[in-house]
């Protein structure tokens, strides 16, 4: 059975239903297999890995195409060890720069590079195509405006405020 909140009246567990047990394993197999398939093929494709293409994509996407590295690594929902190491090799690679930050000594920004910028547009095509092919098309487009409506429910309550 799956772990459920306790009710408030009896102190039970609130065990998930035998219908919900097979929507809540559905949703696990989806989130896991999509991203895998999502990754192979944008490696596959491009040399990016989806935690590359994130980071170029929040960088793309940020004012000045900078972005603190302490945000970033929120944003990726990565801890600022792993994405400090993810930096270094995208640095390597000549996608990102790190710059100190004059207002405070401690912090750095990722800098997107030109090259880093030419990566993502030439990755993009291939990785919409992709999240077609694997996710959008699977649905008509009712459906798939519903399920972006219920991953926004789900999203809302556990974004960090800002």
């Amino acid at each position: 059975m799956g772990v459920g909140l306790v009710s408030e009246s009896n102190n039970e567990p609130r065990w998930l239903s035998a219908p919900e047990q097979s929507a809540w394993r559905a949703w696990l197999d989806a989130s896991r297999l999509l991203n895998a398939e999502l990754n192979r093929d944008l490696l596959e494709r491009s040399g990016l890995t989806i935690a590359d293409y994130e980071i170029l994509v929040q960088l793309s996407e940020s004012p000045e195409r900078r972005m603190r590295m302490s945000e970033l690594a929120e944003r990726t929902l990565a801890s600022r060890s792993r994405l400090s190491h993810q930096v270094d090799r995208m640095e390597k690679a000549g996608f990102v720069t790190r710059e100190a930050c004059k207002q405070d000594a401690r912090g750095f920004w990722a800098v997107l590079t030109e090259a880093g910028f030419e990566k993502i547009v030439a990755a993009a095509p291939a990785h919409v195509e992709s999240v077609r092919r694997h996710l959008v098309d699977l649905f008509s487009e009712q459906d798939f405006l519903s399920l972006g409506k219920m991953c926004s429910a789900i999203v809302r309550p556990l974004e960090p405020e800002k």
